[in-house]
């Protein structure tokens, strides 16, 4: 009966030893020496060991919450597309496919004529 569950311990072992071997390899291999260049701020403007309690800018949240909006746009369009033939080769569902799909991307183009208008695309 035990038989029966050995390759699936052996995946989950396997599994275990691939996440973690690159990561004690590069614990153990890689020179640690930080000096004042590695430790300095990078990207953000804010410095790499300071309070954890100050106030971030709310631009940045801004700006990762439109991202994420505007990328879920492909999660959404990826799958339409790849069923495009299957869409278009039926013809009850050929112009509803269509227009489905154009009403979507019409709801996303209004929103970021919105948000370009009000200016959140403006980094200053």
């Amino acid at each position: 009966m035990l038989e029966n569950y050995f390759p699936v311990l052996l995946f989950i072992i396997v599994g275990i030893v691939v996440g973690m071997l690159p990561i004690l390899m590069g614990w153990v291999i890689a020179p640690n020496r930080p000096d004042a260049e590695k430790n300095s701020p990078y990207e953000c403007g804010f410095e790499a060991f300071e309070d954890a309690r100050m106030k971030f800018d709310v631009r940045y949240y801004l700006i990762a919450i439109l991202f994420i909006l505007f990328d879920l746009e492909v999660a959404f369009l990826l799958p339409w597309a790849s069923i495009l033939k299957e869409i278009a080769a039926t013809p009850a569902i050929r112009l509803f496919g269509f227009f489905e799909m154009l009403i979507f991307l019409g709801i996303l183009i209004v929103g970021y004529i919105y948000v370009w208008r009000k200016g959140a695309l403006d980094w200053e």
